[in-house]
């Protein structure tokens, strides 16, 4: 049983499950998205989310810590260099996941994993989105609803006479 146990060992080693979230991860970081398993993309959303946070700073020090990490000089540059600077007004939440349906092999909850400032479809959206301005009372669809069902008497068509 795993009373209290916070960590999803996703049926794996300590090394093994180590050695995915770090390919994973630099994937993620080169890649701005990936596909993967729900489960994995959880657990993969805990593990970078951290390293992110820390390329806001470039230090050395911060960077052979997200080295001893992802063991990719490629994935450490690309992060302190150009992911830092997507995300340093942001104060968290660097990750979104997107549910994408079933895998038909065997029947697992797929997902795509990608960095929230690189998703340039979802940011022209939010730019061109209005915020409604219509304010709409709690009673008014039973109005409508009496307006429809109540008969509408046509009033008789009067003709106007033409101004010649």
């Amino acid at each position: 049983m795993r009373h209290g146990c916070k960590v999803n060992h996703l049926s794996r080693t300590h090394a093994h499950r180590v050695a995915m979230l770090s390919n994973m991860a630099t994937s993620l970081i080169m890649e701005k998205r990936i596909t993967t398993t729900v489960a994995k993309a959880k657990e993969l959303r805990v593990y970078v989310e951290p390293l992110i946070n820390r390329s806001k700073e470039d230090s050395t020090h911060n960077r052979r810590v997200v080295f001893s990490y992802l063991h990719s000089k490629e994935a450490v540059n690309e992060l302190f260099r150009e992911v830092s600077q997507k995300v340093a007004s942001r104060p968290g939440g660097y990750t979104r996941i997107l549910k994408t349906g079933i895998r038909r092999g065997d029947n697992s909850e797929m997902c795509i994993i990608e960095l929230v400032d690189y998703n340039e479809n979802m940011l022209k959206e939010a730019k061109t989105k209005k915020a409604k301005t219509t304010r709409r009372s709690r009673g008014g669809a039973k109005k409508v609803e009496a307006e429809a069902a109540a008969p509408v008497a046509e009033a008789p068509a009067t003709e106007e006479p033409k101004a010649e």
